[in-house]
């Protein structure tokens, strides 16, 4: 229970924060040798879900403005959406098995960070209902890359958009809404996989884990918007590079 509360609060926190949630969910059980129910993809996909719920509860008002007044940025998330659609349909299985390497982790983390900074350097002016088919397309295939841990849904897409020229929080809001419906496909796609597979769960260690992920990740959103208001992705680029440093003395003290 209690490894399933610190999971969920790391989940909550990582996932917005552009510092790759699932390198932390794979990183924290291979550093502390815990195992069992709590280091697999299918409870790492559980604690998505309390983040998906947190993104509907931030954004449940946006979504409604978006299906009523807005259906042009509507449609543009959704085509968005589709690399990574693909991307996890039918590399579901190697990310699960072949992905999860920290070496692999640590150099995603630092490339993906250079491609950060470099971002920052871009000009910004463009406000989210300036999104248009190329920004929309070009996003969507940055956020396909985040089925590779390390690389951050969050990262990757909110670089994308500073790449685009959008201000850092209209990226961020774009980013947040595009993750929704990919979140909500891959949780849906993993429920059924556990309720139809022979494994069995203990729903109590997932509930504590879901449940936090969902109180957390809804403060790194909150706390995330307003931070972009003011500040760049630096400060989340050198926890990269810090963590890939720790990751590479794990290797070496495993060894």
């Amino acid at each position: 229970m209690i490894v399933a509360l610190m999971l969920g609060i790391v989940q909550g926190l990582t996932e917005f924060i552009p510092v790759s949630s699932t390198a932390h969910l794979i990183l924290f059980p291979w550093f502390f040798n815990w195992s069992g129910q709590v280091d697999t993809l299918t409870f790492d996909i559980a604690l998505h879900a309390g983040t998906l719920a947190a993104l509907v509860f931030c954004f449940w008002r946006d979504w409604i403005n978006l299906a009523m007044r807005r259906q042009r940025l509507l449609g543009l998330i959704i085509l968005a959406s589709i690399p990574a659609g693909i991307a996890g349909f039918f590399l579901n299985d190697i990310a699960e098995h072949s992905l999860r390497d920290p070496l692999l982790i640590s150099i995603m983390l630092v490339s993906v960070g250079v491609l950060m900074l470099i971002s920052e350097k871009v000009y910004k002016h463009k406000e989210l209902e300036e999104t248009g088919l190329k920004d929309a397309i070009i996003i969507g295939i940055a956020q396909a890359f985040a089925i590779i841990p390390g690389v951050s849904r969050s990262g990757i897409t909110i670089s994308a958009g500073l790449f685009r020229g959008f201000e850092r929080e209209a990226a961020a809001r774009f980013s947040f809404l595009l993750a929704t419906p990919i979140i909500a496909g891959a949780t849906l796609l993993h429920l059924q996989k556990a309720l139809n597979g022979h494994a069995h769960y203990d729903f109590e260690i997932f509930a504590v884990g879901i449940i936090s992920s969902f109180i957390t990740g809804f403060i790194a959103i909150k706390f995330l918007l307003s931070f972009l208001k003011r500040y760049p992705l630096n400060i989340f680029v050198y926890y990269r590079f810090a963590l890939s440093a720790v990751i590479i003395a794990g290797i070496w003290l495993k060894e």
